[in-house]
């Protein structure tokens, strides 16, 4: 992938060069003529120094991107509260965790159906006339949701009304989207800009579930789930309301027709992503699973807040790297949880996720541009959204193997080589697309 690091935007004055006069002796025998006086060199301009790296500052100073950024971010906090929102209510309602897993697992199959075609809505009709609606109908879903389990309905009504909640946009996407289209000249602020959203899905998914646990335990069980209705819709409005830095629709006749996982590069990369994501679901139940206790939340936030910082540095870099050199890092760095556990002490099992987490954000980054890259122009939003399918549906493979594993294993600590294998077999995958890739275009 050719990296652009040539900016327009200078980021401040540089040292002028040094220029010496000719130094021309003068012939110590020949008579005293006429001599011209040497010229003295003029200094050229000073040339500002061009950005190598990208910048937050310059990120925010593109007209309208502060505004969309901040609906945006409230908009996307609530995909962090409403499952556990939801799964504290239902459990605490009607006494069984089961039920609660069996009806966000429902939720979160309809989503994987249904949200691809949302997101193709969105590329042929635009993000407001389409975004709007769909939101409207995921938080009816959700209040739904909430005054059956309040009203002790029958168990049926609350798988419907779940899966309602299925509509709503995936508004990450949606604001990628929006920095591809203000910033497709400026590839280095591209990757600054992926970078930061990489950063701002960690922080929402570090924060939405305490404030949800805090909302649903401190007030009401359903207060979880009301407030991140609220949160969404007014996220959304406000999001969408910026309609200077939506981008224009692409006409049909320009857009490439069927669908986009008819090509096999296409599909060979959302394996890399199904791998990706049993990564997560693994390392998350596994350290629930492990730690077994009021500190398994805080220790595994760590793993986000890892994450997090290494996006935000990873942005300032202005420039990405190959995904196969994160994948091989992300397998490194995954046995170190592993390690911190068989020692049996929680410290060293903390330090272990930190820097583990390190390698989330530059991966998932480096894939998004990537599919970005291989999205033909004006379906965007559906390639970034078949992405993040591919991912759920890993994390739910993960989750289901690393609670096998932690179960079954001899040792909860054994359980945490599931997540490197995850990592591994991504890594195989993503190789073997670069290889097949090659080979097509030698073709």
């Amino acid at each position: 992938m050719p990296h652009h690091d040539l900016m327009l935007t200078p980021a401040g004055p540089a040292l002028a060069p040094r220029y010496r006069e000719p130094n021309t002796p003068e012939p110590r025998t020949s008579p005293p003529t006429t001599r011209t006086p040497a010229k003295a060199a003029i200094p050229k301009p000073r040339t500002p120094a061009t950005p190598r790296t990208g910048s937050y500052r310059r990120l925010f100073a593109v007209p309208g991107a502060r505004a969309f950024t901040l609906g945006n971010l409230v908009a996307r906090l609530p995909m962090g509260m409403l499952g556990v929102s939801a799964v504290i209510m239902i459990a605490g309602a009607y006494g069984s965790y089961a039920l609660a897993g069996a009806v966000t697992a429902t939720g979160m199959a309809a989503t994987a159906v249904v949200a691809p075609w949302t997101a193709r809505l969105v590329d042929r009709h635009g993000q407001a006339r389409v975004a709007v609606p769909a939101t409207a109908l995921a938080v009816l879903g959700s209040l739904a949701l909430l005054l059956c389990v309040h009203h002790r309905a029958p168990v049926w009504t609350l798988f419907v009304a779940y899966a309602a909640t299925a509509t709503s946009p995936n508004t990450g996407g949606m604001s990628r989207a929006r920095w591809a289209h203000l910033l497709r000249d400026d590839h280095a602020t591209l990757h600054t800009a992926n970078a930061f959203e990489q950063a701002v899905d960690e922080l929402c998914f570090m924060l939405g579930p305490v404030l949800a646990a805090f909302l649903c335990t401190a007030l009401f069980p359903e207060a979880g789930t009301l407030v991140g209705a609220v949160l969404l819709l007014t996220g959304v409005l406000v999001f969408t309301a910026q309609r200077s830095t939506e981008p224009p629709v692409a006409p049909r006749s320009t857009t490439a027709p069927g669908s986009l996982l008819r090509g096999s590069g296409t599909v060979r990369l959302l394996g890399v992503f199904l791998a990706t994501g049993a990564v997560f679901g693994a390392m998350e139940v596994v350290t629930l699973a492990h730690v077994d206790g009021p500190l398994a939340g805080p220790i595994l936030a760590l793993q986000a807040a890892g994450s997090c910082a290494a996006g935000l540095v990873y942005g300032r870099t202005g420039r990405s790297g190959r995904l196969r050199t994160c994948l091989v890092a992300m397998t490194c760095l995954m046995t170190l949880p592993f390690l911190g556990a068989s020692t049996g002490s929680l410290l060293a099992l903390a330090a272990g996720l930190l820097v583990a987490g390190m390698a989330t954000a530059p991966t998932m980054v480096t894939g998004m541009a990537l599919v970005q890259r291989l999205t033909p122009p004006g379906r965007l939003n559906e390639g970034m959204t078949l992405a993040v399918t591919a991912l759920l549906a890993g994390v739910a493979v993960g989750s289901a193997t690393g609670g096998w594993a932690a179960e079954h294993a001899p040792s909860t600590a054994y359980a945490f080589l599931i997540p490197p294998a995850a990592a591994a077999l991504a890594l195989v995958l993503e190789a073997t697309r670069t290889r097949r890739a090659r080979g097509a275009v030698r073709e």
